[in-house]
């Protein structure tokens, strides 16, 4: 499928590449940085992070696939994703959703925008604005809840309220997608959304990232495989190995 520019904003155009089913955007980390610094306060849009677990459920499940489509970027978190685009002649321009968050707050221009954190309780919250203290951050409280479900609408209410530039969604796949759609939907809140997953948990050390080493070698789910083997044994195991099948299916 022929390439395509993006037209989502008014920052210099980038490149959008087909690849498993998934319109991804590519362009360099300062074109993310720019974008998301921008405090834009135009309608809500959200960015996902595309990675294998995602890439294999979304060949699925046609309700996770809409998240996906209604997203304004979708930025490749899987450098094993990128190098079976290599294998195709393109590279995906990987920027994984644990650099861009820890980029986009450690970036000087942050301390202008209010930033909502959403998914890390009041505990791990503190550690947050403990290393960060001199961003606008605001807490948005996620209790334990189900789409549609009275908690789910009082929490989209509270990041309506919060009235945020930028909003880190940070709860499992694809309940944060699930979440960030509905907010878009709704049509009140402004600014961005970044579904981004744990990010936080390694910026707090609530969770152990893999050594650089295993990141640059595309064995960062072996760390986290052996870090909490009895929740991702299936994801990494059984499930995963299915990208290599849709990749060769794509042919």
């Amino acid at each position: 499928m022929p390439n395509r520019l993006d037209t989502h904003s008014s920052t210099a155009p980038h490149e959008v590449r087909e690849f498993l089913g998934i319109s991804f955007d590519l362009a360099p980390k300062s074109y993310w940085q720019e974008l998301y610094l921008r405090a834009s306060r135009d309608p809500l849009r959200y960015l996902v992070t595309p990675n294998v677990d995602h890439i294999v459920r979304l060949s699925k499940d046609s309700a996770v696939a809409e998240l996906y489509r209604a997203a304004a970027w979708r930025v490749c978190d899987s450098r094993i994703l990128d190098r079976l685009a290599r294998g195709r002649g393109f590279d995906l321009a990987p920027y994984p959703g644990s650099d861009l968050t820890a980029d986009l707050l450690n970036d000087p221009r942050a301390r202008a925008l209010t930033i909502g954190v959403i998914g890390p309780d009041r505990a791990h919250y503190d550690r947050l604005t403990a290393l960060y203290p001199s961003l606008t951050l605001r807490f948005i409280n996620t209790p334990f809840m189900s789409r549609g479900s009275v908690e789910w609408n009082h929490t989209l209410e509270a990041a309506e309220t919060a009235d945020c530039d930028l909003l880190l969604i940070c709860i499992s796949f694809p309940k944060q997608e699930f979440f960030a759609y509905d907010l878009a939907k709704r049509g009140r809140a402004r600014g961005i959304a970044l579904c981004v997953g744990a990010s936080l948990d390694f910026l707090t050390g609530t969770q152990k990232r893999a050594p650089l080493w295993m990141q640059k070698s595309s064995l960062e789910w072996a760390h986290r495989l052996a870090s909490n083997p009895a929740r991702l044994w299936k994801r990494y195991l059984i499930d995963g190995p299915r990208i290599f099948y849709l990749y060769v299916k794509s042919r």
